[in-house]
C-alpha cells in the first residue's frame, strides 16, 4: 500500500521470505524421513535380488526349503526357561501370529507384521513421502521396515521375559533372561531373512502368508489325525477325529452308536467339525471367483483393451487380520487385570475369565466386554443367551466392514490412488471419459471393500457357529492364503515357467 514506508515494506518481504524459506526447510526434513534410514542400510541383513529368472521348479524348491526351516523352528524349545504351563495369554492371537508358545518361534510373524502395517499406514496417511516409482524410496522404504521389525523384534522379546512369562526373572537370572532374548531375537532375524527371500522373488506368495497358512494347516490335521490317546471317562479315545471313528467302530459292538459319537462326540474334534472345515474351504474358495470386470484401454494404442478385476474380497483376508489383532490384544489386557484385579469393578466390566470343562487348562471370558465379542461355543449357548450372539454378530459384521473400508484408504487401494494408478499406465475406462474414472471407480470399491469385509466376517461367524477345527479366522486365513498361492502357481506357469514340467 501506498501508505506505508518502502523500508517496512522490504522488512515485512524479507520476513515473509524467510518464513516461507524455514516452512519449505522443515517440510523438506519432516516429509524426506527416510533419509534417516541411508546410513544404517549397509548393516542391516539384506537377501540379494536375482540377478536372473527364478524357474518356477527352483521356487517350489526354495519354498519348501522355507517352511521347512519354519518348522524346525517351531520344534526347538527355548532354553534357560523356568516354566510355560500357565494360562497363555496370547492364545487368541497365535493363529494370526504363526507362532508357537515356548519355542524360538514364540514371536512368530508378530515384528513383520506389526512393522508392515505401521509403515504403510503411515505412507496411506501421507505422513511421510514415499515415491515407489523411485527405485532409492522402494529400498529406503523396505530398509525402515525391515529396520523397525527389528527394533520391535528386540523390545517384544524383552517385553515377554520382563513380564514373566517364562518365569520370574529373579529366579531365571539375568544370564538366562539374556539368553532367552538372543534366542528370539535370532529367530526373529530368521523370519524376517525367510520373508524377505520369498518377497524378492525366490519362492511363491510371501513368507507371512506361507507360515499363516502352515500353522493352521497343520492344526487342522493334526486334529484329524492326532493319535494321542485321552481318557475322557467313557474309556480312551484318540484325539484325531478320523481315527477316533475307526477306533470306535472296531472296539464299539453297537455300530450305530459308535458312528454317532464318532460325529458328535464333546469336547474333542468329531467328525461334524471336520466336514464343516470342508464346507467354509469350498464356500470361501467359491465366493474367491466373485469379481466385477471393469473395461479398460490404453490412450495411446488403438485397439488393446483389457479388464480391471474388482474383486468381492477386495481386502483379501486383512480385514479379519486387523479385527482378531484388536480382540487378541483386548483378550490379553483384560486377563491380565483381572488376574491382578478381579474384584474391581472396571476390570470385571472390561472382561472376566475363568476355566471351563472342554478349555484344555485355557481361561476364557465368562462376562464384560470381552465375553461378548468372542463367539457362541455352541446352539445351547445361542438358546441361552440369544443378546451375547447378536451383538458377537453385529459387532463382526460392522467391524469388518470398517476395517475393510478403512484399509482401502491407507494401503493405497482407494478409488483415488485406482484410477491414479490407471492414469499412470495412460488407461481409460471403456465407455466413459477420463474425468469420470474416479467416479467410476468410487461406484464399485467402496461398495466391494465394505460387501467383501462383511462376507469375511459372516463366513468367520459360520465357521464359528459350525464348529470347523481351528477357528473362523484360521480357516479364512488359511483358505485366501492358499488361494493366493495357487494363482500365483497358474501365473507361473502361463508364463511359461513350468513349461518343464
Amino acid at each position: 500500500p501506498p501508505d506505508i514506508p518502502l523500508d517496512i515494506q522490504l522488512v515485512v518481504l524479507c520476513i515473509e521470505h524467510c518464513l516461507v524459506c524455514l516452512f519449505v526447510d522443515i517440510k523438506s526434513k519432516m516429509v524426506r524421513f527416510l533419509h534417516l534410514v541411508r546410513p544404517i542400510m549397509c548393516v542391516l541383513p539384506e537377501v540379494a535380488s536375482p540377478d536372473r529368472k527364478i524357474p518356477l521348479r527352483e521356487k517350489l524348491l526354495w519354498t519348501s526349503i522355507t517352511l521347512f526351516i519354519y518348522l524346525v523352528c517351531c520344534q526347538i524349545p527355548i532354553y534357560g526357561i523356568q516354566s510355560a504351563k500357565s494360562s497363555d495369554p496370547f492364545y487368541w492371537v497365535r493363529v494370526v501370529l504363526a507362532s508357537n508358545r515356548g519355542t524360538i518361534m514364540e514371536l512368530g510373524i508378530s515384528p513383520i507384521i506389526t512393522s508392515g502395517m505401521v509403515m504403510q499406514m503411515l505412507a496411506g496417511a501421507r505422513l511421510i513421502e514415499v515415491d515407489h516409482n523411485v527405485k532409492e524410496d522402494r529400498a529406503l522404504f523396505q530398509g525402515a521396515q525391515k529396520l523397525f521389525g527389528i527394533l520391535i523384534t528386540i523390545g517384544e522379546a524383552i517385553a515377554y521375559v520382563l513380564s514373566g512369562m517364562y518365569g520370574d526373572v529373579g529366579s531365571i537370572g539375568a544370564g538366562n533372561a539374556l539368553l532367552i532374548i538372543t534366542q528370539l531375537f535370532c529367530a526373529g532375524l530368521i523370519v524376517l531373512t525367510l520373508d524377505e527371500m520369498l518377497a524378492k522373488g525366490y519362492g511363491l506368495g510371501s513368507g507371512i502368508s506361507l507360515f499363516i497358512a502352515t500353522g493352521i494347516c497343520e492344526t487342522i490335521i493334526w486334529k484329524s489325525f492326532s493319535p494321542t490317546t485321552i481318557n475322557t471317562g467313557r474309556g480312551t479315545e484318540f484325539e484325531g477325529a478320523i481315527i477316533a471313528l475307526f477306533h470306535l467302530l472296531i472296539t464299539r459292538n453297537n455300530k450305530i452308536q459308535a458312528l454317532k459319537e464318532a460325529f458328535y462326540r464333546q469336547n474333542l474334534p468329531n467328525l461334524t467339525n471336520l466336514l464343516a472345515t470342508i464346507l467354509i474351504f469350498v464356500v470361501v474358495i467359491y465366493f474367491q471367483g466373485w469379481r466385477v470386470n471393469l473395461p479398460v484401454k490404453y490412450q495411446k494404442y488403438r485397439g488393446q483393451e483389457g479388464n480391471y478385476p474388482i474383486k468381492l474380497f477386495y481386502t483379501s483376508n486383512m480385514p479379519i487380520i486387523l479385527l482378531s489383532s484388536l480382540v487378541s490384544n483386548l483378550y490379553f489386557i483384560s486377563q491380565l487385570l483381572y488376574n491382578r484385579a478381579p474384584t474391581n469393578i472396571l476390570v470385571r466390566l472390561l472382561g472376566m475369565w475363568q476355566e471351563t470343562e472342554g478349555s484344555g487348562g485355557q481361561k476364557i471370558p465368562v462376562g464384560g466386554v470381552a465375553y461378548y465379542i468372542s463367539p457362541p461355543r455352541s446352539l445351547a449357548e445361542i438358546i441361552y443367551d440369544p443378546f451375547h450372539a447378536v451383538f458377537y454378530f453385529v459387532f463382526i459384521l460392522t467391524s469388518c466392514a470398517l476395517f475393510s473400508k478403512t484399509w482401502i484408504e491407507v494401503s493405497g487401494s482407494s478409488a483415488r490412488d485406482v484410477a491414479k494408478q490407471l492414469r499412470d499406465q495412460q488407461m481409460v475406462m471403456k465407455g466413459h471419459r477420463d474425468s469420470a474414472l474416479i467416479h467410476v471407480l468410487n461406484r464399485y470399491i467402496p461398495t466391494a471393500a465394505a460387501f467383501g469385509g462383511m462376507c469375511i466376517g459372516a463366513l468367520s461367524i459360520l465357521a464359528d457357529l459350525s464348529g470347523a477345527i481351528g477357528s473362523g479366522t484360521g480357516i479364512l486365513l488359511a483358505v485366501t492364503i492358499i488361494f493366493g498361492f495357487y494363482e500365483s502357481f497358474v501365473k507361473e506357469q502361463h508364463e511359461g515357467a513350468g513349461a518343464q514340467f
